[in-house]
């Protein structure tokens, strides 16, 4: 019972983002009216509202404070690393260097919150319209809807955030501003239902995360401008 109690305090008593209020506020006053004369749709408003809260929680994160570090701007199964590409066309013109394309998959079990993977000067932010197709698909980075910031740190790396609306995903929160400051591990936004989220590495950097493994927002340190690790390979046990 403990446990469960525990494990309950973990997923479910956590604040919601606020872009989540107005979808539990409204499974509650749905659920309060249908109480009167439906109980199947009093029930169907409860799961609803209870997996709102699920989806939108956004817990405090314990973010390594090392300048030279990026952590993992979400929550997610990293579903591909790919190596000597450009950044995304509509924030290429400003920087035409090659990068590694580090993608994270969000099912809609998990946080949705997203999180500056280093500090620095946002020096870019492009929205862009685009399909809805499978957000784990790689072909997702250019045809979906997107949202891109670039970050300049103080050391003069560049590194390029992404968000890549899903299947389900209709909307994307957000509130990064040009020539704005960005804290590394500080929130900036949120996907609804399902999404991607890609960070781009400066050539020359290598990834300390592999394919499959899972990524924590704010704490999985992605790569390290410091460090002279190769690329990491992995085994499944």
């Amino acid at each position: 019972m403990n446990e469960l109690l525990e494990t309950i305090r973990k997923t479910m008593l956590i604040a919601p983002h606020p872009a989540g209020i107005p979808f539990i506020g409204g499974g509650l006053l749905a659920a309060l009216v249908f109480a009167f004369f439906s109980s199947f749709l009093l029930v169907v408003a409860l799961i609803f509202t209870l997996f709102c809260a699920y989806f939108f929680r956004d817990p405090d994160r314990i973010v390594p404070q090392k300048p030279s570090l990026v952590v993992s701007p979400a929550d997610g199964t990293i579903s591909h690393i790919t190596g000597d590409l450009s950044l995304p066309a509509e924030i290429a013109g400003a920087d035409d260097g090659r990068y590694t394309r580090i993608s994270t998959f969000l099912s809609v079990l998990d946080v949705h919150v997203q999180r500056f993977p280093v500090g620095g000067k946002i020096i870019r932010k492009v929205y862009t319209p685009g399909k809805f197709l499978n957000a784990d698909l790689d072909k997702a980075s250019e045809d979906n809807e997107r949202c891109s910031v670039l970050i300049e740190t103080p050391s003069g790396h560049k590194v390029c955030v992404v968000q890549i609306a899903g299947l389900i995903a209709r909307r994307i929160l957000n509130d990064a501003k040009e020539e704005g400051d960005a804290r590394s591990g500080e929130r900036f936004g949120i996907i609804r239902f399902g999404s991607r989220v890609d960070v781009y590495l400066p050539e020359g950097v290598s990834p300390l995360v592999i394919t499959g493994q899972k990524a924590i927002g704010g704490e999985t340190v992605f790569a390290d401008f410091a460090s002279t690790e190769p690329s990491r390979e992995g085994a499944l046990l």
